[in-house]
């Protein structure tokens, strides 16, 4: 497939901040569009980002090549956009840039065949999934913000609930739903009043706790109140790159060691047993971290994220030194489709639990929802569901109904 043009526009995402929109028309007159989230709490080895006028000026540079070429899948065009960039960490195109041209194009060959999306993505990287029953994955969401996405006195960045597929999926969004109104109600009864609840980045709650545990005991308490049987357990993600200072970290305004942090979270695992998965519980150069965390736990997921990036080489090697068991998979971390298609399957291999997720900034796009049924992710984490996040929500609804 041959391609036209390319159009890359400034957007904002669900913080406000500038992100971009790619849209590529193919010659035969089809077009599609991606829009493109933003990180606030990044991995030091994530694609870099372009600004949305670099990002245009770097598309006018790369057209006169991109139009010689006649694309037979998203891999060659990911291949020739890998070239054409030729730096280690895409900083020439940019990450977000060569993404939206990625996904964009994606939609083309979806558009073209007459097919879903995510059959596309399938059909080309995972194609074993083909004649498989789909399966539904856990919903992984932040309920309680806190760290880089909230104004609050959390060192931990998300409290999240993680939704079993026990029921039809649309259930399982409306019990999600009917949780996050009634842990609502409970913090508002505890700050006085419903007005002076504050949400942070992803939608969840924000306000101050008395430790990093309470959020886990309210969300505990709340998940109960329900009576939903086994459908909810919890999880966070304490990104603790954001308060790791030079081989200690500063937890609640106190520093304390790698082994006294591993003590920290085998008390929380302790007193909640509904607390099943922990993300990048340690700073991303603290595999020691990891690896004593996952050593000392047995039926829980210790995931990497900051840790991993998307990157298929990093994933490999932390699963090869047994530092986690489970990896986020963020396609904008990596910069193209094919690379994080590749990424999971490297996962799948090592036999690691992939969560497909979004940014703390937000648009509508809902590619990571199809990328999660084509791989046959093991869990989605969308965010609360509210606002900007519901675009995903509704579109997991429909594609696993």
């Amino acid at each position: 497939m041959k391609l036209n043009n390319i159009v890359v526009r400034e957007i904002f995402d669900s913080r406000g901040k500038p992100t971009i929109s790619v849209c590529v028309e193919a010659a035969s007159g089809v077009s599609a569009c991606a829009e493109i989230p933003s990180g606030k709490s990044r991995g030091s080895r994530e694609a870099a980002v372009l600004r949305p006028k670099e990002a245009v000026v770097a598309v006018k540079k790369l057209l006169p090549a991109l139009k010689e070429k006649d694309f037979s899948g998203i891999a060659a065009l990911d291949r020739f956009l890998i070239s054409e960039d030729g730096t280690p960490n895409k900083s020439k195109l940019g990450g977000n840039t060569m993404l939206g041209i990625s996904v964009a194009f994606a939609r083309i060959l979806a558009e073209t065949r007459k097919e879903e999306l995510w059959q596309t993505v399938q059909r080309e990287f995972f194609p074993e999934y083909l004649r498989k029953r789909p399966r539904v994955p856990y919903i992984f969401s932040n309920l309680i913000n806190g760290g880089a996405h909230a104004d609050n006195n959390l060192d931990i960045q998300e409290y999240m609930v993680v939704v079993a597929p026990k029921q039809p999926i649309e259930k399982s969004v409306e019990k999600l739903i009917a949780l996050y109104k009634k842990l609502g109600k409970m913090l508002a009864l505890a700050v006085g009043s419903p007005k002076a609840l504050r949400t942070g980045d992803e939608g969840g709650y924000s306000l101050n706790f008395q430790s990093g545990f309470e959020p886990l005991r309210i969300l505990n308490a709340a998940t109960r109140s329900l009576r939903a049987g086994k459908m909810f357990s919890l999880a966070i993600d304490a990104a603790a790159s954001e308060f790791y200072r030079h081989e200690y970290y500063v937890l609640e305004g106190k520093g304390i060691s790698r082994e006294a942090l591993v003590h920290v979270y085998l008390d929380f695992l302790k007193r909640i047993p509904a607390l099943v998965s922990l993300e990048d519980p340690f700073d991303e150069e603290d595999r020691e971290g990891f690896k004593s965390l996952l050593g000392r736990t047995k039926g829980k997921l210790i995931v990497g994220d900051d840790l991993t990036t998307t990157n298929p080489k990093e994933i490999k090697r932390c699963a090869e030194e047994k530092l986690i068991n489970a990896v986020i998979i963020k396609p904008n971390q990596i910069g193209t489709v094919s690379e994080a298609c590749e990424a999971m399957k490297v996962a799948e291999k090592f036999k690691l639990k992939t969560i497909v997720s979004h940014r703390s900034g937000e648009t509508e796009d809902s590619f990571i929802i199809h990328l999660a049924r084509a791989g046959s992710a093991y869990g989605v984490k969308i965010g609360a569901p509210v606002r900007e996040r519901m675009s995903k929500f509704n579109e997991l609804i429909r594609l696993y109904s």
